[in-house]
C-alpha cells in the first residue's frame, strides 16, 4: 500500500519550568501528519507527504528528518513562510494541551496547483487542523473530491484530530469533518473528540456516518481500548498496559499501524475493509493498540519500528490520553 499522506509539520515545543528566568523548551519534531508518515515508513510501507515546509531553519530540519526516516519528500511545497510551533504542557496523566503558533505559516499555503494525481496512491490520509487551515484545507478537499471519482479510486482515510486551540467553534469542525468524511472510506477518530465536537451520542455519529456510505469506523478511547465498526460488524480491543510517559503522537501511531497491518492483509480497497470478518478485525486493532502503547513509553511523537512491536511491552499502567 503505497500512502500520501496530507497535513501538518511542525515542532512540539514542551514547556518546563517555569525556571529562574522563564522557562526551559524543548523542541521535537512533530505534526499529526508528519507523525503518521514517519510511522508507516518506521513499520516499511511507502508513503509520501503533502504539506508546506519553510525555507527556515526549522523546516530544512523538519524536511532532512522526513527524508532520513524513508518518507518520500517529494510532494513536499516549499514555501518563505513561517515553521509552525505547537507548545505542549502535559497534564498529570501524559493528555497534552496544545497551543499553537501558525497563522500564516508553512504547512498552510499548498495550493490545489500543488496537488498530486490521486491515483498515485492507494491511500490518501487527511486530518488534524489541516481540515480548518486555508488555503491548504480547500486543497485537500478537492483533492478528496479528485480521488474519489479517480478510477481505481485510492482508500480516502479521515482522522478529525480536532484541534480546538486553532479553531474553538465546534460548528466549524463539524462542518469541515461533514465535508471530508463525504469522500472517506476509512475514519479514525477518538471518542473525547466525538464527545466534544457533537451534541449526539458518539454511538450515534458513527451511526450516522456508516449510514452516509464510510465503509468503517475506528474509535479510540484512551485506557479503554479500541473500536471498529462496520456495517457488519462491530469489534472491541482493550489498551495495551504500559507505564505512560505523556500520549503525544498516540493516535497518530494507532492510525499508521491501522493502515500498516491492514496492507500486510493485502487489503487496500473500501470493498476489502468491508469484508473484513472479526478475527481479522481485531488483529488489526491489537496491532494498532500496541503501537500506540509503545509511543505513550517515551517522549513526544516517537512511533515504533517492527522490531518494537516484536515484544508485549512491560504491563505497569494502562496507556491513556486524547489520541
Amino acid at each position: 500500500m503505497s500512502v500520501l499522506v496530507c497535513g501538518e509539520m511542525l515542532y512540539d515545543v514542551f514547556v518546563e519550568g517555569p525556571t529562574e528566568k522563564g522557562f526551559a523548551l524543548d523542541a521535537r519534531i512533530g505534526g499529526s501528519a508528519l507523525n503518521v508518515a514517519v510511522g508507516l515508513a518506521r513499520l516499511g510501507r511507502p508513503v509520501s507527504q503533502l504539506t508546506g515546509v519553510s525555507h527556515d531553519m526549522f523546516g530544512q530540519r523538519l524536511a532532512a528528518f522526513l527524508a532520513g526516516e524513508g518518507v518520500d519528500t517529494s510532494h513536499l511545497v516549499r514555501t518563505p513562510a513561517p515553521t509552525t510551533l505547537a507548545t505542549v504542557t502535559p497534564g498529570p496523566d501524559g493528555s497534552p494541551a496544545y497551543a499553537f503558533y501558525g497563522e500564516g505559516a508553512a504547512d498552510r499555503q499548498v495550493e490545489v496547483a500543488h496537488l498530486p494525481d490521486p491515483s498515485g496512491f492507494d491511500a490518501l490520509v487527511f486530518g488534524c487542523f489541516s481540515l480548518i487551515t486555508r488555503p491548504t484545507s480547500c486543497s485537500f478537499l478537492e483533492l478528496a473530491r479528485r480521488a474519489k471519482a479517480a478510477r481505481p479510486a485510492p482508500l480516502v482515510v479521515l482522522d478529525p484530530n480536532v484541534r480546538r486551540t486553532v479553531e474553538p467553534d465546534a460548528a466549524v469542525w463539524r462542518r469541515r469533518i461533514a465535508d471530508f468524511a463525504a469522500h472517506a472510506d476509512l475514519v479514525k477518530t477518538s471518542r473525547e473528540d466525538l464527545d466534544e465536537t457533537y451534541a449526539e451520542a458518539a454511538e450515534t455519529v458513527v451511526a450516522r456516518w456508516l449510514a452516509e456510505g464510510i465503509t468503517a469506523v475506528i474509535v479510540t478511547d484512551g485506557p479503554r481500548g479500541a473500536t471498529l465498526h462496520t456495517r457488519a460488524r462491530t469489534v472491541t480491543v482493550p489498551a495495551a498496559p504500559v507505564a505512560v510517559v505523556d500520549t503525544v503522537g498516540a493516535g497518530d501511531s494507532f492510525l499508521a499501524a491501522v493502515l500498516a497491518a491492514l496492507s500486510d492483509a493485502g487489503v487496500t480497497t473500501a470493498p476489502q475493509i468491508a469484508a473484513l470478518d472479526e478475527a481479522a478485525c481485531r488483529a488489526v486493532l491489537q496491532f494498532a493498540v500496541r503501537a500506540a502503547g509503545v509511543t505513550c513509553t517515551r517522549r513526544g511523537a516517537d512511533l515504533p519500528r517492527r522490531a518494537d512491536l516484536a515484544t508485549p511491552p512491560d504491563p505497569v499502567a494502562d496507556a491513556g490520553g486524547r489520541r
